[in-house]
């Protein structure tokens, strides 16, 4: 019997007197739910990951219903590091496509085991979520087309035509800097890349890894450049894993299996293959969350 299931089935029976079901057999193959449904479900086998399915080099479904990117990565490398650390065999996965409006709810209502999709932390999310990590630090950046040698920073901007998703948090903070700057908003990124593409606008700007995986798409077309103001970066955002609220359990053994990455090369090496090693892409502390503090 694995010692998760040695720890559930603890529980259980110290709870018979209330009513509630023992678990698992002799053999150790099956878990209760002790409030880890993370390990339960990659103990058991079979694990529900979200993650984006249309974001290139972090999130994305290919017409054979394959999956890549850097967050895909990362999410399996968690989850099989789990199982090999508790002596379980590697689980399999089941994609579930995470939007940004429907992160919470998703797991909220156990549709997902965990969410890996561009998922920055803040005080608001924590009242909803745990949080693994963070796995990742990012930047402000913006994107542009490769010819172009006008724009190298946010002093530059003023004038110039820049293109962002409505209602974007990252081109109003631009907007506010630089208010000679023209706001264009679509609905997708990859409408601004279009209209970056045709030459509609002058720069995108977002979170360096988003505009990243566009970069790496399209070799020799786009750039990307890092946004600094007073000589350091523009934005900080933290990208972290989602999980049921207060599951601590599988909090801890996100966390684990995040440094393992980080020390064994495995992150840098995602981070090579799917977004071509952009800038403005750093690895975190996985369970420090004192930047919520600033």
């Amino acid at each position: 019997m694995s010692k998760f299931s040695r720890i559930a089935c603890s529980i259980a029976a110290a709870s018979l007197a209330l009513g509630l079901s023992a678990c698992g057999s002799s053999d150790g193959t099956s878990a209760t739910d002790s409030g880890s449904p993370l390990l339960q479900h990659i103990e058991e086998g079979n694990v529900t990951l979200g993650v984006k399915f249309d974001q290139p080099g972090l999130g994305l479904r290919q017409p054979d219903g394959s999956m890549s990117g850097l967050e895909v990565d990362i999410s399996t490398y968690v989850v099989n590091h789990i199982a090999q650390a508790n002596g379980w065999d590697e689980p399999t996965i089941s994609w579930r496509e995470g939007p940004a409006a429907q992160r919470e709810t998703l797991i909220q209502n156990a549709e997902v085991d965990m969410m890996t999709a561009t998922y920055s932390i803040n005080k608001s999310r924590t009242e909803s979520v745990n949080f693994g990590g963070p796995y990742l630090l990012t930047h402000q950046a913006l994107l542009v087309q490769e010819s172009n040698s006008d724009i190298k920073g946010l002093e530059d901007l003023d004038g110039k035509i820049l293109c962002s998703t409505a209602g974007s948090a990252p081109a109003q903070r631009v907007k506010d800097q630089m208010p000679g700057v023209q706001l264009q908003e679509y609905d997708t990124n990859s409408s601004c890349i279009e209209a970056l593409r045709q030459g509609n606008i002058d720069a995108i700007t977002t979170d360096a890894t988003i505009i990243g995986g566009y970069a790496a798409q399209s070799p020799g077309t786009f750039k990307v450049i890092p946004l600094e103001k007073d000589g350091a970066p523009f934005a900080e955002e933290y990208y972290g894993i989602g999980l049921k609220k207060g599951d601590e359990d599988s909090t801890s053994a996100i966390n684990a299996a995040l440094q393992a990455m980080y020390d064994d090369g495995s992150f840098d090496k995602f981070v090579q293959e799917n977004l071509d090693g952009v800038e403005g892409v750093y690895q975190a502390t996985p369970g420090d969350l004192s930047f919520l503090e600033k």
